[in-house]
Parts: structure tokens; C-alpha cells; sequence
């Protein structure tokens, strides 16, 4: 069974038409990054920044996942 949603604003189908052209796997590889400079700050004792960038990894999983479904499922 579908779910109904309204019908979306013409901003948001400006925006996925140009993020649907990366892959998904770009998505992972920005995460791992942000996962592999956080490790690397973390080990020169800058611990704030590591902290600040090692927060961009849930995010940048979000987008590949809404990146997936929006390919996979299309939009209005």
C-alpha cells in the first residue's frame, strides 16, 4: 500500500532532479571520509574539530538513503 503525500513545492523538485544525477555511493564515501578525518583529528589531539567533523556522518548517510528512495520511488 502506497502512502499519500502532497504534492511537493517546485523547490524540492529543483533540488532532486540535480542530486538524483550523483550516486548514492558518493553519499558512503563523503561519510567514510568524514569518519576517516575525524580519526585523524582525533589522533592530533584536536578533539573538538574531530568532534564537529565526526558529526557529519549521520547526516551524509540520511542524504544517500533519501537519495536512494527518491530514485527508487520517484517524486511528484
Amino acid at each position: 500500500m502506497a502512502l499519500t503525500t502532497p504534492n511537493e513545492g517546485q523547490a524540492t523538485k529543483e533540488i532532486e532532479k540535480v542530486t538524483s544525477k550523483l550516486p548514492s555511493t558518493a553519499y558512503l564515501a563523503l561519510a567514510v571520509s568524514a569518519m576517516a578525518a575525524s580519526a585523524a583529528l582525533k589522533c592530533l589531539c584536536r578533539d573538538k574539530g574531530a568532534l564537529f567533523i565526526g558529526q557529519w556522518v549521520a547526516p551524509f548517510l540520511l542524504f544517500g538513503i533519501y537519495n536512494k528512495i527518491v530514485k527508487t520511488e520517484g517524486h511528484d
